[in-house]
């Protein structure tokens, strides 16, 4: 059984998701503000994915997946009353996976973390073999039987959306993706105009693995039409 953290403030959305949450067969870590996750977070090693709320009181959401990050890579994703672009932006930047305004539908935040476990752990009923799942390209190397990166003999610890979108570039290197064709892929959803989260998630990306993220060897942006995994000779 999986375990969820879900920290908020707001005891009917925690007792919403939790009953929707139990039904889907997940184990459901509850927590009323920032600090009482953090101590959560520590007591329980074996945290599959966290809902955290933007604002809470004693330690800010935002705050927290930061801190989250600096122990485990395991998917987050934030719930917040706004629905503002920059609102998102930061949430992503910090290392959040995913984001959910309020009001929301408790279907869809399940659907979303069904998606993320999938991503992450593989629970799709599919063996795969080692041997067959590596791809190196240049100094960057990408295992997706046993989740990992090395760029330049250096182990990366990446989110499982950044992942998700560094083997689907990988998978088709020189190849030109537009967003829409990306979101599909990762998200498993239609693309929405203005959003960017997709750029922030590249950008992260660049931070790990380019020698000089403003000036990136491998992750191209092709202006206007997407972006691609530069090949190698």
């Amino acid at each position: 059984m999986k375990n969820v953290l879900i920290c908020d403030d707001e005891r009917e959305i925690l007792e919403v998701l939790e009953l929707y949450l139990t039904q889907e067969g997940y184990s459901v870590i509850k927590a009323y503000d920032g600090e009482e996750a953090m101590k959560k977070v520590y007591e329980h090693n074996d945290l599959s994915l966290a809902i955290l709320d933007i604002m809470m009181p004693k330690m800010q959401g935002n705050i927290l997946v930061g801190k989250i990050r600096e122990i485990y890579s395991i998917p987050i994703i934030m719930l917040s009353a706004k629905n503002q672009d920059a609102d998102k932006i930061l949430a992503l930047n910090l290392g959040a996976d995913d984001y959910i305004t309020k009001p929301f539908n408790p279907l869809e935040v399940v659907a979303r973390v069904n998606a993320q476990i999938r991503r992450m752990y593989k629970l799709n009923g599919v063996e795969e073999s080692s041997k067959n799942n590596v791809i190196k390209i240049g100094e960057v190397e990408l295992d997706s039987y046993n989740i990992r990166v090395l760029v330049r003999g250096e182990e990366k610890e990446l989110t499982s959306m950044e992942f998700g979108i560094l083997k689907y570039l990988m998978e088709n290197p020189g190849r030109i993706l537009t967003k829409n064709q990306i979101f599909k892929n990762v998200w498993k959803e239609e693309y929405l105009c203005g959003d960017n989260t997709i750029m922030v998630h590249i950008s992260r990306l660049r931070d790990k693995i380019e020698l000089d993220s403003r000036s990136p060897e491998y992750l191209k942006t092709v202006r206007g039409l997407g972006y691609k995994f530069e090949k190698k000779v």
